[in-house]
């Protein structure tokens, strides 16, 4: 089971990296961004399991995205706002927050905050923690249950290796597999250093769904460290 995803909105960007600091050192995948519009965005194309949302942004501020994102999910909520007053922390959870809390804030606290609600989240709600059953990213749409996939609505011919690796990537997005993680993963055997197997099929699964498979856009390369997708 992949690690909960968390979308952290601010239009702060100091905020939304410190954040992003105490998450990923958590263990926690997490996505950011500045605004509503890019906020709704992200929690219906990626279905997060957490939304660390502040309330005082331009434009659509955070209590409007918290209504919308309540429409169509019940993924927790948690408000940020440099506001004190209690008017302001019962409306919040008026209209739909699981918590709030008022900046400054001890990073320490928010993430036994969001612990908590992860965990009453996933323990209350365990379909919730399921990938979505169709992942899309760069053109390429990957159905996980009918296992296939399309390229800009065509599509594309895998073999079963080489939808588990593209799943597995795409899964996981901004996150770099080894090509021993990647192995280990989907053949379940043990990886000798002297194996290049992954990068051999990497290779064919770029020229199945890259524009130019000698510059792939979809399926990068980090050197040194292995492949990423990034959404």
């Amino acid at each position: 089971m992949a690690e909960p995803l968390i979308l952290v909105v601010d239009d702060e960007q100091a905020i939304t990296d410190l954040i992003e600091i105490h998450l990923l050192s958590e263990g926690y995948r997490v996505r950011k961004a500045a605004s509503g519009a890019e906020a709704l965005r992200i929690v219906r194309e990626e279905h997060p399991d957490l939304v660390i949302l502040d309330i005082m942004m331009p434009g659509m501020d955070g209590l409007e995205v918290c209504r919308e994102i309540r429409r169509e999910r019940n993924v927790p909520i948690l408000m940020l706002s440099a506001k004190s007053e209690d008017v302001d922390k019962i409306l919040g959870l008026k209209i739909g927050a699981d918590d709030y809390l008022t900046k400054p804030f001890n990073p320490l606290e928010l993430m036994a905050r969001v612990k908590a609600q992860l965990r009453r989240y996933l323990t209350l709600n365990p379909a919730s923690a399921r990938q979505p059953d169709v992942i899309t990213v760069g053109g390429v749409e990957i159905d996980r249950a009918g296992r296939s996939v399309t390229k800009d609505g065509r599509e594309v011919d895998l073999t079963p290796t080489e939808f588990e690796i593209l799943l597995l990537l795409a899964s996981h997005p901004g996150r770099v597999f080894s090509s021993e993680e990647i192995f280990e993963r989907v053949w379940k055997e043990r990886y000798f250093q002297s194996n290049n197997t992954v990068m051999v099929h990497i290779r064919r699964l770029r020229e199945k769904v890259e524009d130019d498979p000698s510059h792939p856009t979809l399926i990068k390369t980090v050197w040194g460290a292995g492949y990423k997708i990034e959404n």
